[in-house]
């Protein structure tokens, strides 16, 4: 048995141990921080398997800014928790293993059912690819042949920030989202807040234009650029914005809308509906890909700084 085989095995039995002890623990904190370490364990199996730009996304969203918002959540929960025990009988527990067991048993069943080989469009992906100018076939795939799934999860991203907005009082709307942090202006959150943010925005912006031929793309690379700004308003050097605030709500809107507006382009000039002119399909793929970094850093950041709870200041 090879080294890389023995280290895989170890891998994928730490990483199932550890989503059982996070289901398990009875502690809210403790349990996040299973998750957090689950999520960087599951992108490395994803660098395993080589889809490095799925383990770019797992690892800032389910080990970075999803864990940053859990984080936030158990610690609003820590004086109300109740365990594991209190909340739940062993019966309504058992149920509930016997329930997960049986849907993962179903699903196995379901892909054991698979044709051999399985129905598939890599080879017409394949061949067009070089229509795009696009040498990631990653952001091939999405900007081209799945455009339309990709402008749509953006509207949602979209769509889920004006849900977390009306949470907010009355009195608050249009207000800055939040309570307003404050930290200790020599202490460790302060220092990293000055130190990391100009090195995070080139890596950033370096993850959305290397996207075009390497691992990389707009949603990595927002996820970086929203993490850096969450950064910042944690350490008390800025505050969030008001939501009522013109530019911020271009930035919102900039990358669906500009998604939007190609593609009806596409349909008034070209073939169909997000059809990209061969000749220009490239710098109207990055654009896109600029506008839509701005929106999902944006969106991303003000999803995780929750509802409006401040009115704006005189």
């Amino acid at each position: 048995m090879s080294t890389a085989t023995v280290f895989e095995i170890a891998l994928a039995a730490v990483v199932l141990g550890l989503a059982i002890w996070t289901i398990a623990v009875p502690d809210t904190y403790s349990s996040t921080v299973g998750f957090v370490a689950y999520g960087l364990l599951v992108a490395l199996i994803w660098v395993r398997l080589d889809a490095v730009d799925v383990a770019l996304t797992e690892a800032a969203i389910g080990g970075g800014l999803g864990g940053v918002m859990l984080l936030g959540a158990a610690a609003r929960l820590r004086g109300s928790e109740v365990t594991t025990a209190e909340r739940c009988s062993l019966t309504v527990r058992l149920s509930a293993a016997i329930l997960s067991a049986s849907t993962a048993a179903v699903l196995a069943f379901a892909i054991l059912l698979l044709p051999n080989p399985p129905p598939t469009l890599a080879p017409a992906a394949v061949s067009n690819a070089g229509a795009t100018g696009m040498a990631n076939p990653v952001t091939n795939v999405l900007m081209a042949f799945r455009g339309m799934d990709t402008m749509l999860e953006k509207v949602v991203l979209l769509l889920a920030i004006v849900g977390v907005w009306s949470l907010a009082a009355d009195r608050n709307w249009g207000g800055r989202q939040g309570p307003r942090h404050e930290a200790d202006p020599k202490g460790v959150l302060a220092f990293l807040a000055r130190l990391l943010p100009p090195a995070g925005i080139v890596v950033g912006i370096y993850m959305l234009w290397t996207g075009a031929d390497h691992p990389g793309g707009a949603f990595q690379g927002g996820a970086v650029l929203a993490s850096m700004w969450l950064l910042v308003i944690m350490a008390g050097l800025a505050d969030t914005p008001p939501v009522s605030s013109p530019r911020l709500r271009l930035v919102l809107v900039a990358g669906p809308g500009l998604f939007l507006a190609v593609g009806f382009g596409g349909l008034c000039f070209g073939a169909a509906f997000l059809a990209y002119p061969v000749a220009i399909a490239k710098p109207l793929i990055l654009g896109i890909e600029v506008a839509m970094t701005l929106t999902i850093a944006a969106t991303l950041a003000l999803l995780l700084a929750g509802a409006p709870e401040r009115s704006v200041e005189p």
